[in-house]
C-alpha cells in the first residue's frame, strides 16, 4: 500500500463534474491532488510539481491528452500517467500505451476500480529509497537535509518538503560524495531506468529544484555541483549520520 498522505495526483479533466468527483474521492482516500482543466495547464503541473501520477482526460481545451503525454515522456519520463478517456476505440487504446501510459481507462469508470488501478500503478513505480546503509542526514551551509523525513531544516527556522524522488536523488549523490556521477547513472539507480531509451534532461529539472530548495546559489552553486562532460558530485559537507545496517 502506498502511503497515500505524501502522495501528490495530478487531474486533469475538463469536464468540471467529473473532475471534481476524482479530485473528492482522491481527496478521501487521502492523497494530495492537484487538478487542471486544460492542456497547457495539465503539462505545466505535470512538468512543475512532484506529483507522483497523473490522471489524463485525452479531449482537452488548447490541447490534445496524446501530445501532453508525448512530452511528458520526454521530460518526465518516470512520471505514470492513467489515461481517463471516452475513446475507447482499440487504436486509441494501442496508441495511448504505446506512448507510454502506464493503464488505459475508458469512460464511464467506477471510482472503486480506478483506486484499485491507482493504487496498483503506484506500487509498481513507487521510487525506491536510499539505501540503509546511505546517509540519513545531510549538513549544508544553512541547516541539516533530513532524508528519512524528506525535509530540509534551515538555521534560521525555516522547513522545507523534499519530494520522495528529490530526497532519493540527493541521497545517492551524498552517498557517493566523492565522485562525480553521471546521469545515466543517475536515471538507472534512482529512477529505475534504462538510460539508452531515454533522452531526457528530467535529471537537470530536478537538480534545478533541488538547488533552489536548499538556497544554493544558482550563479556559483556548492551543494550539487555540476562537472562538465560526466555531471552532477555533492559539494555539502560529510553526512551527519547513517542508517545502521542490518
Amino acid at each position: 500500500m502506498t502511503d497515500r498522505a505524501q502522495t501528490c495526483i495530478l487531474v486533469v479533466e475538463d469536464d468540471e463534474a467529473i473532475r471534481q468527483g476524482l479530485v473528492d474521492a482522491l481527496t478521501f482516500e487521502g492523497f494530495t491532488v492537484v487538478q487542471a482543466a486544460t492542456a497547457p495547464r495539465g503539462l505545466q503541473a505535470a512538468l512543475g510539481t512532484s506529483c507522483a501520477l497523473m490522471l489524463l482526460d485525452l479531449m482537452l481545451p488548447g490541447g490534445d491528452g496524446f501530445e501532453v503525454l508525448k512530452e511528458v515522456r520526454r521530460t518526465r519520463p518516470e512520471l505514470p500517467v492513467i489515461i481517463l478517456t471516452a475513446r475507447g476505440r482499440e487504436s486509441d487504446r494501442v496508441q495511448g500505451l504505446r506512448l507510454g501510459a502506464d493503464d488505459y481507462v475508458v469512460k464511464p469508470f467506477s471510482l472503486r476500480e480506478l483506486l484499485a488501478r491507482v493504487d496498483a500503478v503506484l506500487r509498481r513505480t513507487r521510487v525506491a529509497t536510499p539505501p540503509s546503509a546511505g546517509p540519513t542526514e545531510l549538513a549544508i551551509p544553512a541547516g541539516t537535509v533530513d532524508l528519512a523525513r524528506r525535509e530540509i531544516r534551515f538555521d534560521d527556522g525555516a522547513r522545507v518538503d523534499l519530494s520522495e524522488r528529490e530526497a532519493a536523488l540527493l541521497g545517492y549523490l551524498a552517498g557517493n560524495g566523492d565522485r562525480a556521477v553521471g546521469r545515466d547513472e543517475i536515471l538507472q539507480q534512482v529512477w529505475r531506468l534504462n538510460p539508452s531509451r531515454f533522452q531526457t534532461r528530467t535529471i537537470d529539472m530536478h537538480v534545478a529544484r533541488l538547488r533552489e530548495k536548499l538556497r544554493d546559489a544558482l550563479d556559483d552553486p556548492q551543494i550539487i555541483r555540476t562537472v562538465r562532460g560526466i555531471g552532477y558530485m555533492f559539494g555539502g559537507a560529510p553526512p551527519v549520520s547513517t542508517a545502521r545496517s542490518s
